[in-house]
């Protein structure tokens, strides 16, 4: 499948926007490690090959394991990730389906709010909002897998949010 456009030519402003998001989230506090967990298990869901493929090389040059990796689609039934996680996940994939479902569940927001402070959990929901924008964007473009390096990003994230 060839690319529809390069973004970059087209809308660096736009895109810099969204790195921004990414560069404040980064700077959030956050376990990157969580962040990338997320932004894959969306990813996933929105059936994004170019961030499947960013967020798995991140994860793994981060130390992930492949089993977490391999059975992230089923996460509720893998026994490899903490219950903070999970909230995360959870709270993500909610997000990610309201289009659908209408709603944020009551017991999902509870369940991450046990996990996340106020602010945390804010900051999570803007984690959120910027991949699924990111999976469209690649999507409605044809962004072509494989060609991503770990961190090749960072600095462009950095420059953003500063």
């Amino acid at each position: 499948m060839e690319p529809r456009i390069d973004v970059m030519k087209a809308s660096s402003g736009a895109l810099q926007a969204m790195l921004g998001l990414a560069g404040f989230l980064r700077k959030s506090g956050f376990d990157k490690k969580l962040l990338d967990l997320i932004d894959l298990r969306v990813s996933q869901i929105n059936g994004c090959a170019y961030c499947i493929d960013m967020h798995w090389k991140d994860l793994r040059a981060a130390g992930e394991t492949e089993q977490r990796l391999y059975g992230l689609d089923a996460w509720r039934e893998s026994p490899y990730y903490t219950e903070r996680e999970r909230a995360a996940l959870a709270w993500a994939e909610s997000l990610t389906l309201v289009a659908a479902t209408k709603e944020v569940p009551d017991e999902v927001f509870e369940e991450a709010h046990r996990h996340f402070n106020d602010e945390e959990l804010a900051n999570l929901r803007v984690g959120v909002i910027a991949i699924n924008g990111f999976n469209r964007l690649n999507i409605a473009f044809r962004t072509t897998p494989g060609t991503y390096q770990p961190g090749m990003f960072a600095k462009a994230e950095q420059q953003a949010a500063a």
